[in-house]
């Protein structure tokens, strides 16, 4: 359930989390985590919701022929919800209010956030990064 939709929150592992985002990767978590946990929020990971596909129709089979069996899908990536406790935070007004610290004691710039730069300079406004936004 959400206040609206710009501030989703839902249970995770039974704890009510405010959601920062659904469906990252590995990698997303591995950044997301330890960053959010620097800056003293407590960080719930859980499993993403598998996506929901309609099922195929079975094909018709003739009179005396078997059905040749379905091949196996390949494995889905796996992908994850990663929530905070704190239910007030919300990932867009933390960046772009200047929230968010990285370990270096940089402020969390939007590129930054998400993994367009290496390093956050904030003194370079985003406006100025046009090649990195488009």
């Amino acid at each position: 359930m959400a206040i609206n939709k710009n501030h989703p929150f839902e249970d995770l592992n039974g704890v009510k989390c405010a959601v920062v985002e659904t469906n990252c990767s590995r990698e997303r978590v591995d950044f997301l985590k330890p960053l959010l946990e620097f800056n003293g929020y407590e960080v719930v990971v859980a499993d993403a919701a598998p996506p929901k596909a309609a099922a195929k129709p079975a094909a018709p089979v003739a009179e005396g022929e078997t059905a040749a069996p379905e091949p196996e899908a390949p494995p889905a990536p796996t992908l994850f919800t990663v929530g905070v406790t704190d239910v007030r935070f919300n990932a867009t007004n933390a960046v772009f209010g200047r929230l968010l610290k990285t370990p270096e004691g940089r402020v969390v710039t939007q590129a930054y956030w998400l993994q367009k730069e290496k390093v956050s300079d904030d003194e370079t406004p985003y406006y100025e990064k046009k090649a990195l936004f488009q």
